[in-house]
């Protein structure tokens, strides 16, 4: 009875874990990015607009007669990206010198704080339980690294211990979320 409650931990913990961990994960990206991400303004929009609209009007222009009109329209364009340059430029300073240090320092303190809670709380419910169980032949020489704390082997099996689970499922959450966010 309580090898067979074992096993259905087992079996229902490794997905479970990885959930928590990619959630945890995905979270802390979110943040991160959100809090390094400028504003943009109506005033920007506005530029874009008007360059987009510049450079269709100069590629409208195939005729050799319009050609100093087309270069004349490429050449405002260009400089309204410079000015978009220097305004999202200004922005960004604004926003650096504006925006509270410590509260920034604050939320990534935290942060860290709840995952590695997270990751503490995990490993304590999960010490001596395995996690998951792989067939030797593919661990074949890493089996010993892979069921640390998690009773080696059975039935030509590896147990997975929590904490190589753990390395290996914030591994796979960080490159995810670096996939999402790109």
């Amino acid at each position: 009875m309580e090898e067979s409650m074992v096993k259905l931990e087992g079996s229902v913990a490794a997905p479970m874990i990885f959930f928590i961990v990619v959630a945890v994960q995905y979270l802390s990206r979110y943040v991160e990015i959100n809090m390094s991400r400028v504003s943009v303004n109506a005033g920007e929009l506005q530029l874009r607009a008007e360059i987009k609209q510049l450079l269709k009007e100069a590629n409208a222009m195939s005729q050799p007669s319009t050609f100093a009109q087309a270069a004349k329209l490429r050449r405002m364009a260009a400089a309204k990206e410079q000015e978009l340059v220097k305004n999202h430029e200004k922005l960004r300073k604004e926003m650096k010198s504006s925006y509270d240090s410590h509260t920034k320092t604050l939320i990534i303190l935290k942060l860290l704080i709840t995952q590695f809670l997270m990751y503490l709380l995990l490993i304590i419910w999960f010490w001596r339980i395995p996690v998951a169980s792989i067939p030797k032949q593919l661990v074949q020489p890493f089996g010993k690294i892979l069921s640390w704390r998690a009773g080696g082997h059975v039935n030509e099996n590896v147990m997975v211990g929590i904490i190589p689970w753990l390395i290996f499922s914030t591994r796979v959450s960080k490159l995810i979320c670096r996939k999402i966010f790109k």
